[in-house]
């Protein structure tokens, strides 16, 4: 049996996307390979494999024991670039943040990113693309999964929302880069529209922008319903609850909240990253601006039959990334590299 080791601090931080993919990884290697890997837990004993979820400095110096670590693994889920608009730090630290974050990658043995456009934004930042693997992020159908039409107006009635109201959903945490501005703008031009954010504030004051954030979080339009941070049987109620899942972010790797509502069979719509395009291209209401988002709720008013198109891509979409699937490469690729140390 391989012994890996996985370091993370992904859990202590509620309502973010590497804690979801940290936690999704953690039960699929426990449902379907319990009999080939022991799986220990920011342990530093002695194992094949030590697989790194988050960059804390302590799992920084641990890579110096190398004869220790066997074959180290860092898990790529963000770049110096995707934090812009997330946190609001002090230049000077910002700078030895994102020089440290490259160093940390640079430890490595090998790499995981979630989708294939950042492997040459890794090269060019100096790492070697021959240790550079795309493996894409899943969610497990038994967490996630459409329900009936009595449980979804069941849900509607556990948030005082009507049965025939037009419902958007957005996710993540309550800052810049999620978009979070245009989607409460659309909720302001919107009124019989009711919109939803599911996220708070995960990192508290020094999330960017977070004193204005937090008047419009204590405020919001009588239509705009913000939840918080939910816990993932809320957030599946809510995805099915939902007609459309919105998500206007504008900088993003794979994000689990796409894969959230594919599973879900809930519409998507999203701000047209290039990123999208080698992942999930044609699965999703394409837009470009908030005007393009605009102009889709309004095609989606008058013509509600439109969703029925895209609720049948999620479902392809959710096939394609299914938990199955996603599990059988990383099998293959925990005995590939476990054979290199």
């Amino acid at each position: 049996m391989l012994k890996i080791n996985m370091f993370s601090s992904a859990d202590k931080v509620k309502g973010q996307g590497v804690g979801s993919a940290y936690a999704e990884l953690l039960n699929m290697l426990d449902k379907y390979f319990s009999d080939e890997f022991i799986i220990n837990i920011n342990r530093y004993t002695p194992s094949d494999v030590s697989h790194y979820h988050t960059v804390d400095p302590q799992f920084f110096l641990s890579t110096f024991l190398k004869k220790r670590r066997g074959t180290t693994v860092g898990y790529v889920h963000f770049l110096p670039e995707t934090l812009e608009g997330s946190l609001s730090l002090f230049s000077p630290f910002q700078k030895i943040f994102d020089w440290y974050l490259i160093k940390f990658y640079g430890r490595m043995d090998e790499l995981v990113v979630v989708n294939p456009t950042f492997i040459p934004k890794l090269v060019e930042a100096g790492l070697t693309e021959e240790k550079i693997t795309y493996i894409p992020n899943f969610v497990s159908t038994e967490q996630f999964h459409e329900v009936s039409r009595k449980d979804k107006l069941s849900y509607r009635d556990e948030y005082g929302i009507e049965p025939d109201a037009l419902v958007i959903l957005g996710t993540g945490q309550i800052q810049q880069r999620k978009g979070i501005d245009d989607f409460i703008q659309l909720a302001k031009d919107n009124p019989d529209v009711q919109f939803i954010w599911a996220g708070g504030f995960s990192f508290g004051k020094i999330t960017d922008g977070y004193d204005r954030y937090k008047e419009y979080y204590d405020n919001p339009p009588k239509n705009l319903l913000f939840t918080g941070i939910v816990e993932r049987d809320d957030i599946m109620k809510l995805y099915n609850l939902a007609d459309v899942f919105l998500l206007p972010s504008y900088n993003e790797l794979f994000p689990m909240s796409i894969l959230e509502a594919f599973n879900c069979g809930t519409p998507v719509m999203l701000r047209d990253l290039e990123l999208y395009h080698s992942i999930i291209k044609d699965t999703y209401i394409s837009t470009d601006d908030i005007k393009g988002m605009q102009a889709a709720i309004d095609k989606i008013k008058n013509q509600p039959d439109l969703l029925n198109e895209y609720v049948e891509k999620s479902r392809e979409a959710a096939r394609y990334y299914s938990e199955e699937n996603v599990a059988k490469i990383w099998d293959d690729y925990y005995h590939k590299v476990a054979r290199k140390a």
